[in-house]
């Protein structure tokens, strides 16, 4: 999942502490990697016999989680000089300079590194490879690609969609049948409306940073509010597909569906009226989606 995953939250930056391990913690991101948790143990459960060994999706999330971390910590380390121009992100460890460029790489390689350890030794080298390419899809084409176009958010998407296959690789061994990559899919489409959402919110501070995103190149924001209702609106029957490949039952396809139109109804308000409280209720409602279609998903799992 991409850094624009959570809200900014100004008094919570002005109360973080500046020690050492409140810098490396911060560095890992965890209340993102918490979304990434959610959807790897997701994909692992989805994958898994109906007994599950706790231990076994203890390390595959784990493991996927400190993967994320080190991306987390890469981004980081390349975007300081953007983040120090952005309200919500000065205060990160590598903009604030706490930390030097040498300690911010030693600390996303040592994340990496024990995360991709976990995964091979823990579950297996497939799961670890994917979360390899997460790790290398992340920090060295969309991180880079931020500077250049308004493209590079589909193109996060892909890492941000990847944690679910993760899970599933652990469980499993491989991604071979359509049941993963549905999974997948539904993250790749989900991230959509939400980071127009969330780019819409933000359009001032990446504008200052001079980051190309639609939200600064479309100021009106008629081609943002026409990209997240398409996006949602795809979303609906994308949501449908665990059902249709056999992953889940009907209930699945039914709470998904409800959801779905509730969604779409949130990113049509927003491009008909693109206002800052229309643009926050898309996102809430794009953080309550995702929770309540994996609740479904595993409750009504086959």
């Amino acid at each position: 999942m991409k850094p624009e995953a959570v809200p900014y939250d100004k008094a919570h930056d002005q109360a973080t502490p500046t020690s050492k391990v409140g810098d490396v913690l911060a560095l890992a991101k965890p209340r993102l990697n918490s979304l990434v948790v959610l959807t790897s143990a997701g994909g692992y459960y989805m994958a898994g016999p109906s007994s599950l060994d706790p231990v076994a999706i203890g390390l595959a999330s784990a493991g996927t989680a400190l993967v994320a971390a080190g991306a987390a910590a890469i981004n980081q380390v390349d975007e300081r000089d953007l983040d120090r121009l952005m309200e919500r992100t000065r205060q990160r460890p590598m903009a604030d300079g706490r930390m030097s460029v040498t300690q911010g790489r030693g600390v996303a390689a040592t994340f990496a590194a024990v995360g991709l350890a976990t995964l091979w030794l823990g579950a297996n080298p497939v799961a670890a490879l994917v979360a390899l390419a997460t790790l290398l899809i992340y920090a060295f084409v969309y991180t880079p690609l931020k500077r250049r176009t308004s493209l590079s958010t589909i193109v996060g998407a892909v890492p941000g969609a990847l944690p679910p296959l993760v899970g599933w690789a652990a469980a499993r061994g491989t991604l071979a049948g359509a049941e993963p990559w549905t999974l997948f899919a539904l993250m790749f489409v989900w991230q959509l409306p939400h980071f127009l959402a969330i780019a819409w919110l933000y359009r001032d501070d990446y504008a200052r940073a001079g980051l190309p995103m639609l939200s600064v190149v479309d100021r009106h924001g008629r081609v943002t509010g026409r990209q997240a209702a398409l996006w949602a609106a795809m979303l609906v029957p994308v949501s449908l597909l665990p059902f249709l490949v056999g992953l889940t039952t009907a209930v699945n396809a039914i709470g998904a569906l409800v959801l779905g139109v509730l969604q779409l109804s949130l990113a049509v308000t927003f491009a008909r009226h693109r206002s800052l409280a229309n643009a926050r209720m898309l996102f809430y409602g794009s953080i309550l989606y995702l929770p309540l279609l994996w609740i479904l998903m595993a409750v009504a799992r086959r």
